[in-house]
């Protein structure tokens, strides 16, 4: 067994001050998503995105962000996959990004909708075409005998959809999370890390300070 308790790191980012940020806080995401963006351009949108079940059972994954507006934060799935099925039962998520190289993390909580199809349609057919073949042959999250499975259906489908549009499949759609909170972590050192919060009142948004 493998002794992790020695395995630490020391944190020296700026501080981080409640008045460092705007009062909106799609605002602090856009520029420090933006800060991270200059620093790691691979993969940048992706996130950790958390469910539960209806039981309360939760499972945790990466996922890639489609779109960030102050509204929201949208993503795309098979409906039929565990995710889909645990957000359409229990319709409330949690996102988290880490950046570990800016000794970042961005915590944003809230509840979900699905999107409308002719957002989903739109979106599935800017993808490229081998992505959408995979999407519709795909029985996302469901056991497979083996591989072969999958890239025979993959073959099939694209020979039987040649010069032709792939169609959405049914199970196929995307969701969009309405935030209620967001937490912006910022390393610092020893352990005093600072955490500012945004709760959302109303119409408005509350700011205040949580201890590390």
């Amino acid at each position: 067994m493998h002794d992790f308790s020695q395995m630490r790191r020391e944190y020296d980012a700026t501080p981080l001050r409640k008045t460092d940020l705007p009062p909106h806080p799609f605002q602090a995401f856009q520029t420090w998503f933006d800060e991270y963006l200059l620093t790691q351009p691979n993969d940048p949108n992706a996130v950790t995105l958390a469910t539960a079940s209806r039981q309360g059972v939760p499972s945790v994954r990466t996922v890639l962000m489609k779109g960030a507006d102050p509204s929201g934060f949208s993503f795309f799935t098979n409906l039929n996959s565990e995710k889909g099925q645990q957000l359409l039962q229990n319709p409330r998520a949690s996102l988290l990004f880490y950046w570990p190289v800016l000794h970042r993390q961005i915590r944003i909580d809230g509840s979900v909708v699905l999107m409308s199809r002719e957002k989903v349609e739109e979106y599935f057919h800017s993808r490229p075409r081998d992505s959408q073949l995979v999407a519709y042959v795909s029985t996302q999250s469901q056991e497979i005998e083996n591989k072969d499975v999958l890239e025979n259906a993959f073959l099939e489908a694209k020979a039987k959809f040649e010069a032709k549009e792939v169609p959405l499949p049914e199970t196929w759609g995307g969701f969009e999370l309405s935030p209620c909170y967001y937490e912006f972590w910022q390393g610092q050192p020893n352990r005093m890390h600072d955490r500012v919060f945004y709760q959302k009142k109303d119409l408005d948004w509350k700011k205040g300070r949580l201890a590390p």
